[in-house]
């Protein structure tokens, strides 16, 4: 007797937004993994987004956009807005009929977009009366991190994300070495980098095996000063093989740091402008130096002076006192494991 197997239950349709850079997206991977298990998943992100599906979130459906919104210059010159591409990709995202959608960031254009493509339900953090545009609306107080921010969007969706000093993230097993990324997105994040070369002088003295990975911008001055077997990675998937390498990471307050972490790799990043309690990379072993003190931080996109002092002023002997002190709990605590 033929008998007929029950169809799979529907699961709810989620748009996720995150909009902005790699590490905001890769803070957001723990969130994408527990919902996609829960719902139909469509993360809306730039293009980079297809690099990080293929190994941490394969589920998840994946639409590329640059919005307006997150560039760094002419942000708000809204009258150069691309409107017909917005008009064109507001469209076809109401198509899909959207059950649900979500933005951890406190950022009105955020929910105004998730209004318009008609999804059902909206969460939110609201931000200038935004809330009108959300059904349901959640308070955050700054500072706060951004993994939490997605761990509370978690709890209104019915997901449990773990705390961050229990998140499992797993390393590939291989041989491992130390990786010193020397690149940001933006200048006023990026350490100067005769201090990087020290700092990697100073730990090949110790006998330990540092490999020199840069943006393409600094792969010359890396070759001018020595460094033949330096490593530019031309897109985020040749960055992942190169972290998967990785014993550590040390590195700026950038993307890379944050892929590290969720490749299950530890990190310790220089900070300059930013705070680490506000977007510190996930991992539960990551550690950090803090920017030098300003009134004007934390910053952005911009600094008021000449060089950005807060990361300058970090000498070249603190960070590696703190690296030599992370690289020394790190070998304690694998040893009891």
């Amino acid at each position: 007797m033929q008998t007929n197997t029950p169809a799979p239950p529907h699961k709810p349709k989620l748009l996720v937004l995150e909009l902005w850079g790699l590490g905001d997206l890769a803070m957001a991977s723990p969130f994408l993994q527990a919902a996609s298990k829960k719902f139909e998943v469509t993360i809306l992100a730039k293009e980079y987004a297809h690099d990080l599906q293929k190994r941490f979130w394969p589920d998840a459906k994946v639409i590329t956009w640059n919005s307006p919104w997150t560039a760094f210059r002419d942000k708000y010159k809204v009258w150069q807005w691309p409107w017909k591409t917005l008009w064109k990709m507001m469209q076809g995202l109401r198509g899909e009929n959207f059950d649900f959608a979500v933005s951890a960031r406190w950022d009105p254009r955020d929910h105004v977009f998730m209004w318009l493509t008609g999804a059902r339900q909206r969460f939110g953090f609201p931000r200038l009366r935004s809330g009108l545009f959300l059904t349901q609306a959640k308070n955050a107080k700054p500072p706060r991190h951004r993994y939490e921010h997605w761990k509370e969007m978690g709890a209104l969706l019915g997901l449990v994300l773990p705390e961050q000093r229990e998140l499992s993230l797993r390393q590939i097993p291989g041989d491992r070495k130390i990786v010193i990324h020397t690149g940001a997105s933006l200048a006023l994040r990026v350490w100067p980098l005769d201090r990087f070369k020290k700092l990697a002088t100073h730990l090949r003295e110790k006998n330990l095996e540092v490999s020199i990975a840069c943006d393409s911008s600094q792969r010359e001055w890396w070759l001018n000063n020595g460094e033949p077997n330096v490593v530019t990675a031309r897109n985020v998937s040749e960055l992942i093989h190169l972290l998967d390498s990785a014993k550590v990471f040390i590195g700026n307050d950038s993307g890379p740091g944050h892929l590290a972490a969720i490749c299950g790799t530890p990190t310790f990043t220089i900070f300059g402008p930013a705070l680490p309690e506000m977007i510190a990379p996930i991992h539960p072993e990551s550690q950090w130096i803090e920017g030098k003190a300003c009134e004007f931080k934390p910053c952005k996109d911009s600094c008021r002076f000449s060089v950005p002092h807060c990361l300058h002023d970090v000498s070249e002997q603190e960070v590696a006192v703190q690296v030599d002190v992370f690289l020394q709990q790190l070998d304690r605590t694998r040893t009891l494991r």
